[in-house]
């Protein structure tokens, strides 16, 4: 029998230096209308709710700009399905063993397909994932009315949820669940 290859999966350098330059550019299309046509442009006036408005959108352009430009750069694994488990990176670089997963199933939101791991309780508290449903860019997010499960989106990663899957198929068909 044939050793079953591990699968990575890293940032996806396509989507994520699209990310950056899309935020560049509009950034950079808003600064040029605003110094091209000053009459058309409200004036520094920080009492004014549009101008606030298109400050705050500003930034989070340069935000994402620079978080493309920094995923983009990054190429360590994100995501390892091996024989020895899963690892989870995105900052948070846990390993969790097949021992401490209950399932793994592959979850449909619309069309796109999310890969959820449950994992037993005692694991889920002491990994210390620092899940939130604030963050607006986190490819790991908590599943609402499962408290020890753990949502993993492949936006923005270059291996996509149902080859996630395939993997865990591969090395550990008991645990996963339709």
């Amino acid at each position: 029998m044939a050793a079953r290859q591990a699968v990575e999966a890293r940032y996806g350098s396509l989507h994520n230096i699209g990310m950056a330059v899309g935020s560049i550019a509009m950034v950079s299309v808003a600064a040029y209308l605003v110094i091209t046509l000053p009459d058309a442009a409200e004036r520094i006036n920080f009492s004014d709710p549009r101008f606030v408005l298109f400050v705050i959108l500003g930034a989070a352009m340069v935000f994402y700009a620079g978080l493309g430009v920094t995923r983009y750069l990054n190429r360590t694994p994100q995501i390892v399905i091996d024989r020895d488990g899963i690892f989870l990176g995105f900052g948070r670089n846990r390993k969790i063993a097949w021992s401490e997963i209950d399932w793994v199933r592959l979850h449909r939101v619309a069309v796109r397909p999310q890969l959820r791991i449950g994992l037993k309780p005692e694991t889920f508290v002491k990994s210390d994932l620092r899940l939130t449903t604030w963050h607006l860019d986190d490819a790991l997010r908590p599943v609402r009315g499962m408290p020890a499960a753990v949502t993993v989106r492949d936006n923005g990663l270059d291996t996509r949820a149902a080859e996630m899957f395939a993997a865990v198929k591969a090395f550990r068909p008991n645990l996963v669940k339709n």
